[in-house]
């Protein structure tokens, strides 16, 4: 596969987890200082690491939450809290993860992680309202 078949899997795969809103804003906002950095995670997280065969998207969405958690990266975690409802992923997995993150990543990295779900869970209610 060459670069730029690597980059059109890339995206699919990102407009199906992130959504075609958020996939839009990112492409809108590209410029001479963000451009590579975009080709970059669209063709190497999204179309190198996340089309592998080796786990579904599902668990891979639960793996990115908890490294998000691990990493304090509010933005990125939030963004994937909600891209894991289209991988199949409930609140109640979420939930589990962040448990899990309690013990492995901090008991104020979890705590923190539990407020930002459930501000971006009452987000989504609000928007299906």
């Amino acid at each position: 596969m060459d670069e730029r078949e690597r980059h059109a899997r890339g995206m699919e795969v990102r407009r199906a987890v992130l959504g075609d809103a958020h996939v839009d804003r990112t492409q809108a906002a590209l410029s001479p200082f963000n451009g590579e950095f975009q080709d970059l995670i669209t063709r190497y997280a999204w179309g190198e690491i996340w089309t592998r065969p080796g786990l579904p998207r599902h668990t891979r969405s639960l793996l990115t939450i908890m490294a998000m958690v691990a990493l304090n990266r509010e933005q990125e975690l939030k963004l994937h809290l909600r891209a894991a409802a289209s991988n199949g992923v409930s609140r109640d997995e979420i939930k589990e993860v962040l448990l899990q993150a309690a013990i492995y990543c901090g008991v104020p990295a979890a705590n923190s992680a539990f407020h930002l779900a459930q501000e971006v869970f009452r987000q989504m209610d609000e928007e299906v309202k």
